[in-house]
């Protein structure tokens, strides 16, 4: 049993390595449905279950440490690439179309709440808002969450579960409907011109954000103004006052550094390469220490959750059909707007280029609206389903 802080760190970002190691460089379909994320978190918290890890002052002291200055320097980086004066070329339906999509996610984890409730484990309505950050977001957003909620990390871990199976089978079913776009936008009676314009002018902006080499530099540059950032946002975050039980120091700790990447993205910081690539090393590590503090034995409540995570995305797509309707939206939009929510970064932009590879800086300015604004979508969750 492993009681020192520093060696239980080795091991998990040992462990992390080897899953991203392999999951890179191994050709296969398993980790098209079984994400490195998903590995990590299963892996570390067998490690736990089985007692691998044990209780000490060090490894307290450590995991609280290391969390508490990855998370904010993690969300800070990720959204070095959102630059907000780009949100506006997406247009007012685009626009509103990915907020539709963002509040009828909120309104699936209400209604399944309020309907099931009565069969879930305590803390759930927590891990639901924690869910409902990364289906309005990201997995980062579902990190911070889960720290500012101090979601217990047992029942963490079925929200995690639901993040991979239930999103799983949802992008198979997005990508599935591409073909149909045209019989889609025939019964929705769209007029699909206004598209051309937006995706020329976005396809030009991407040019000039290729990706470029990333050197010594940058990388340790990105890697001291995450730390950095993170250290003044927890100190100044830690000083400011509480309001209620959502609102605390690490809430204002998040509020900052979101508040400073933001403002950063629209500066030639932005331009600098190796924030999203840190950003992912911080966010698996994350993920594992979280892991790390899970445990296995109520695995057999596990499909309930995945029940309710079908009945959420349920609500979710007959409210978006619903507006589809009503107001003549493309399936494009639908669908990418459907996928920046729940799946960011990783799916709505290759959903994007299914329908047109000219489209994919749509999905991906969308995916990055996500990513900022996924963390308040929970903790609007949080609160409607507290008062359930």
């Amino acid at each position: 049993m492993i009681e020192d802080g520093f060696l239980y760190v080795s091991i998990l970002i040992a462990f992390t390595a080897i899953v991203a190691l392999a999951e890179s460089k191994i050709k296969s379909k398993f980790f098209k449905y079984v994400p490195g994320i998903v590995l990590i978190y299963i892996g570390c918290t067998l490690m736990q279950t089985f007692g691998l890890f044990g209780t000490s002052d060090s490894m307290d002291s450590t995991y609280n440490s290391l969390r508490g200055a990855l998370l904010p320097a993690m969300l800070m980086l990720m959204l070095l690439h959102c630059d907000l004066r780009k949100l506006f070329k997406l247009g007012p339906k685009m626009l509103l179309t990915f907020f539709a999509a963002s509040f009828s996610i909120i309104a699936g984890f209400s209604i399944t709440f309020a309907l099931l409730q009565s069969f879930y484990a305590p803390g759930t309505d927590k891990a639901f808002a924690a869910l409902s950050g990364s289906w309005t977001g990201g997995s980062a957003n579902m990190v911070v969450l889960q720290d500012i909620l101090n979601v217990p990390e047992g029942i963490f871990g079925y929200a995690l579960i639901m993040d991979t199976i239930n999103y799983s089978i949802w992008v198979m079913f997005m990508f599935w409907l591409v073909p149909f776009a045209k019989v889609f936008n025939k019964w929705t009676k769209t007029d699909t011109k206004y598209l051309d314009q937006v995706t020329a002018e976005l396809a030009a902006s991407s040019e000039e954000s290729e990706s470029k080499n990333i050197g010594f530099v940058e990388m340790l540059g990105m890697l001291a103004l995450g730390l950095f950032v993170a250290a003044i946002s927890t100190a100044i975050g830690n000083r400011l006052p509480e309001l209620g039980e959502a609102v605390n120091g690490t809430t204002w700790t998040i509020v900052i550094a979101s508040f400073v990447g933001v403002v950063l993205a629209m500066t030639k910081v932005a331009k600098i390469p190796g924030s999203m690539e840190l950003s992912k090393v911080m966010l698996y590590i994350v993920i594992a220490l979280i892991a790390s503090h899970a445990d296995f034995s109520q695995i057999l409540q596990a499909p309930i959750y995945i029940l309710s995570g079908f009945m959420i995305l349920l609500f979710h797509a007959l409210i978006m059909i619903l507006l589809a309707k009503i107001f003549k939206l493309d399936l494009f939009t639908m669908g990418v707007a459907s996928l920046a929510n729940v799946g960011g970064i990783a799916s709505a932009p290759i959903l994007a280029g299914a329908f047109h590879r000219s489209l994919i800086p749509i999905g991906i300015i969308m995916a990055i609206m996500g990513s900022f604004f996924g963390t308040y979508f929970g903790l609007i969750t949080n609160f409607i389903l507290s008062k359930l």
